[in-house]
């Protein structure tokens, strides 16, 4: 799976998540942090969903099965 996100970001990302744990954020940093964060997640999703759209069951007897969305979220008993 690629995520399309800049490597400078993810630099930043995993810069910021260091200092935090080392010293602490200031008030804009979380915000910053907060905001790549949300991107790399939107990122993420947006390729695994493409990955999933692309990918397809082989069943036993050889035929081949597009994978569908799940549509009933209810757990299962």
């Amino acid at each position: 799976m690629v995520i399309n996100m800049e490597q400078k970001k993810i630099d930043r990302i995993n810069a910021l998540a260091r200092k935090s744990r080392e010293s602490g954020l200031t008030d804009e940093e979380k915000l910053e942090q907060q905001a790549l964060r949300a991107e790399y997640i939107e990122s993420y999703t947006r390729s695994l969903r493409n990955t999933l759209d692309n990918s397809s069951i082989l069943r036993p007897d050889g035929t081949k099965e597009k994978v569908r969305r799940k549509t009933d979220t209810k757990p299962v008993s």
